[in-house]
Parts: C-alpha cells; structure tokens; sequence
C-alpha cells in the first residue's frame, strides 16, 4: 500500500496527521512493536499522542489511550485528505483561539496574512537537532538545493525549524503564558495560531553550525552575508527585517518562499 514517495508524505487533516512508521521511533517497547506490523501512524497534532495504526490490510487499529474527541478519518480518507478549507478552517481557528481566551480577539487586529496547512507535506530530511524537517515538496527541492550551492561556496546551512501545524503554534503560547511572559512580548515571536508562515511549510528557520539557533547573532555570519545575496536566487526572502511593518521582532535566521 505504501509507495516510496508516500512514505516520504505526512497527510494532514484537521487535528490528525498521517506518516509512515518507517519513520517514527517509538518511546515505549509495546508502540514499537505495534508499529512494526503497520504502514501508517495517526497522530494528534495537539501534542503528537499517537491514536491508530493502519495496517497494510487497510484496518484501522485504535491505541490505547484516552484521546478525546479528536475525529479519526476513515482507513479511505488516511492517504486522502480534504485541504484545510474543506474541513471549515475558520471553525477551527476559533475553537484553536478559544483554548486561549486572550488571543480571540487579539487575532482580530492581527496584521499578519492568515496561512492554512497544506494537504501534504515532504519529508526534507532532519533539522539542526535531529528532529523530522517537514516542508512544501517543491520548497523542499529549493532548500536543498541552496543549501548545496552554499556548501561549495564553503557555507553551511542548517535548518532550525519547518512546518508548524496550528495546534503546535497554540501550544507554544500556551507554555510561555504559563511561564509569566506576557502576551505582548510573545507575539513579537511567535505569531498567532494561523498566522505564522510555519504553518504553510514554505518557511524555513536558517542557522549555521558556529552561532546559537534564532538570535540576532546569525546576522555577523557568512552564512546571513551568502543568504543575503543569494538566497532570493532560490526563491527565498528575508521575512522580518529590522523596524518591519508588522510588529515582528528583528528575525535574520527566517526565510520564507515564494517561489521563483
């Protein structure tokens, strides 16, 4: 069932996300050997809880687990998502915003461009700290190959950060919320659920192997001077410059793509 280009796919839909077991490593020995006779994984994307297997003879096995009221898709629709507008995406965003009483009407003043999930993403292969790097698939064929062009120029360029669903973006507000920062300073950050341009997997986040991840330090680089003036041959742009317009915290190390 599973081809070699699906099984390089994560299949979204509203609070599900779909991959392949050949890339998850369990935690625990009993997940382990439950993935190691099924093709697909469905996870939550609230907080990446696993839900269900489908094995190779199409039947969906529920986890065990309390997983709420998370809406499992069929075994016909796993591989076949509905686009993010065909599952009411403005519902959705509200009932995101509403786990956060403060955001829902701070959303409403946003300046930001609202970015929907794509249907599908690309496996781009593993960010700076190992993690799965997940990106649109011809931003994907863009990042490596500026990459490439970097290193024989004698840059390296490493990914920090991808694709972000909505419910993760939640979440990270949540945490810092919790933490005592107040909302103002986070949302010079972090973008509200829905408006970040991590959640369209066109937006890179770029560090080099010297200088710690997302701080202005990357500025002082070869590796900010070559994206500079290189990067846009690739497609990609500089999204929060000093003094932008959108009230965004300076972001050297954030790249976003549009396309060549």
């Amino acid at each position: 069932m599973r081809t070699d280009k699906q099984a390089w796919t994560l299949f979204n839909h509203a609070d599900v996300e779909i991959l392949s077991v050949a890339l998850i490593s369990a935690r625990r020995t009993g997940d382990q050997r439950r993935l190691s006779h099924s093709a697909w994984l469905a996870r939550r994307k609230e907080d990446g809880r696993y839900l269900a297997l489908l094995g190779e003879d199409q039947v969906v096995r529920r986890l065990p687990g309390r997983h709420g009221s998370v809406h499992l898709p069929a075994a016909a629709d796993w591989l076949h998502p509905s686009t993010v507008s065909g599952i009411d995406s403005s519902r959705r965003l509200r009932r995101l915003l509403a786990l956060i009483p403060a955001l829902a009407a701070t959303h409403q003043a946003s300046k930001l461009q609202r970015h929907d999930e794509p249907r599908t993403l690309h496996h781009a292969g593993r960010d700076r700290f190992g993690r799965h790097l997940w990106l649109d698939q011809e931003v994907t064929r863009f990042w490596h190959g500026m990459r490439n062009a970097a290193r024989l120029d004698g840059v390296a360029l490493q990914a920090v950060s991808g694709y972000r669903s909505w419910n993760y973006q939640t979440d990270i507000i949540r945490r810092k919320l919790q933490r005592g920062l107040p909302l103002e300073a986070i949302l010079k950050v972090n973008a509200l659920p829905g408006f970040s341009e991590h959640h369209s997997g066109r937006a890179i986040d770029i560090a080099e192997p010297t200088t710690p991840p997302a701080e202005t330090a990357f500025e002082a680089t070869d590796a900010f001077a070559w994206l500079q003036r290189f990067g846009s041959d690739f497609g990609f742009r500089l999204s929060y410059p000093r003094d932008n317009a959108l009230g965004i915290t300076y972001e050297p190390w954030h790249w976003y793509w549009l396309g060549r």
